[in-house]
């Protein structure tokens, strides 16, 4: 037995073998998600017995199918924690009749079992509140008996989540929710510099440096880092929804749709020009050449059921006989959209792999880690992840935004101040706004950031009383004077 796995949809692949609430009765896999309308890159999970569980299972189908791959390939990874637990640990127990001393087993493990993997609390919150969700389903559902998880009323300070709506208990509220990783613009460019670039730290070309895709990986996190999108948004855009630099203008604006922004939050992007002439740069250069050698192939011909543009102007495509916009396709059904263009067909997605495919998020995950790992390889102590380029984003620009709204409210009257407020608003709404967050509960944590900084910005520039002004503490001998010398 290999125990539970997570999978992930893909045409042409084996059947899962079946068993008792499996699949049965497949001749062809292929037909079976079409029917469904699953497209690849759906998550599912198969038990160590190498059975399907349908109900289980139906869960990414249904509940969470317009959701972002990362948000369902995270969801598919946790639950998978609390199903081997119960497999390996309580008597191979299924999920549909869990205790709620099942649960308290699982957190001993989790979270306080010397043998355990001992997680930071706040990734048991986390894995907690997807679990709890997940038992939400099955139960409205009638798969599942009970919610293992106790559960609470939500104390959301939200309005919109008011109302009885029910939370996990087992949340530790302990952990560092107000604890935002994010990246200076100085730090952040070593980073990109050495990680994704391949300089080395003096910020010399490294001739070891193998790295064939630098400069397209390098306008990748850049635009992360200057739009605060995400990375499934990001990697789901079209060609044609980036704007063009437009000379005088210091940025550019374009649509995030409802169907690739996470929640739905559709919303403005605003591309500084800076960062758009390097995308456009890749368009022109590694793009380009992706796309040649892969018409060379004919890869673009076996596509199945391609989804084909005539005009990037008016991006439509024909579904079963009807005319269907390019702003209501997901993520999965963009990765089939061809444009036709007098050198052929090529994808819509900004993005492509090596091969002249659009690319996929979890390959963008891989660019992050190669380059924290070459990073550290050269002695340059600094990793980041995607979100990091977002929180980035939010903190450097509200700290920007509010340092521009004081200046402009000091040398006004109060009628001119609260005419001001009313016209351009709070810069904290616009980040929230930016970043397509639903409630103003989340953004909050980006003030508390530029508190923290404040004060550390603080401490290091004012003498605290300790040492005499004006002398560092490695100036200072044993007995605590300082050195004449």
């Amino acid at each position: 037995m290999l125990g539970w796995r997570v999978y992930f949809t893909r045409r042409e692949l084996p059947e899962p073998r079946a068993g008792t609430g499996g699949l049965t009765g497949l001749d062809n896999l292929d037909e079976w998600l079409d029917e469904r309308g699953i497209g690849d890159g759906s998550p599912y999970l198969i038990d160590p017995l190498g059975r399907y569980d349908v109900d289980l299972n139906d869960y990414f189908l249904t509940e969470l199918a317009n959701q972002p791959t990362t948000t369902q390939a995270a969801v598919a990874y946790d639950l998978k924690r609390f199903l081997k637990f119960l497999w390996d640990n309580r008597g191979a127990r299924s999920w549909k009749v869990a205790t709620r001393e099942d649960r308290a087993a699982f957190k001993h493990w989790r979270v306080s079992d010397i043998a355990g993997p001992k997680v930071e609390l706040t990734t048991w919150d986390r894995e907690v509140a997807t679990v709890h969700q997940f038992y939400i389903w099955a139960l409205r559902e009638g798969h599942a008996s009970r919610n293992p998880f106790r559960q609470r009323v939500s104390r959301s300070r939200d309005p919109r989540r008011r109302g009885g709506e029910q939370t996990p208990a087992e949340a530790s509220h302990a952990g560092r929710p107000n604890d935002v990783v994010w990246l200076p613009p100085a730090t952040y460019r070593q980073w990109r510099d050495v990680g994704v670039r391949g300089f080395t730290p003096e910020g010399l070309p490294d001739r070891s440096f193998r790295g064939r895709f630098a400069s397209r990986n390098a306008a990748y996190t850049d635009s992360m880092i200057r739009t605060g999108l995400r990375l499934s948004e990001q990697t789901s855009l079209c060609v044609f929804e980036v704007p063009e630099p437009v000379p005088g203008l210091l940025h550019m604006r374009s649509w995030l749709p409802k169907a690739i922004a996470k929640g739905g939050s559709a919303r403005r992007i605003y591309f500084p020009a800076s960062a758009l002439k390097d995308l456009w740069d890749y368009v022109e250069t590694d793009r380009a050449e992706a796309l040649e050698a892969a018409r060379d192939r004919g890869i673009y011909e076996r596509i199945r059921r391609p989804l084909i543009i005539s005009d990037p102007r008016k991006p439509v495509v024909m579904v079963d006989g009807e005319r269907l916009s390019i702003a209501k396709l997901g993520h999965h059904e963009r990765q089939r959209v061809l444009i036709d263009t007098p050198q052929g067909l090529e994808p819509a997605a900004l993005w492509l792999n090596q091969y002249g495919l659009p690319s996929k998020p979890s390959a963008w995950q891989e660019v992050f880690k190669t380059a924290n790992g070459r990073c550290e390889r050269q002695g340059v102590r600094i990793s980041c992840h995607a979100h990091a380029l977002r929180h980035s984003f939010a903190v450097i620009t509200l700290e920007q935004l509010v340092r521009g709204h004081i200046q402009e409210l000091a040398t006004m009257t109060p009628r001119q101040r609260l005419t001001y407020q009313m016209v351009f608003g709070d810069p904290l709404n616009w980040v929230r706004m930016r970043l397509g967050h639903s409630s103003i509960e989340v953004t909050q944590l980006y003030p508390h950031t530029l508190q923290e900084l404040e004060m550390e910005t603080r401490m290091a520039l004012i003498p605290d009383g300790w040492e005499p002004t004006g002398v560092h503490p490695e100036d200072l001998d044993e007995k605590g004077t300082a050195d004449a010398a």
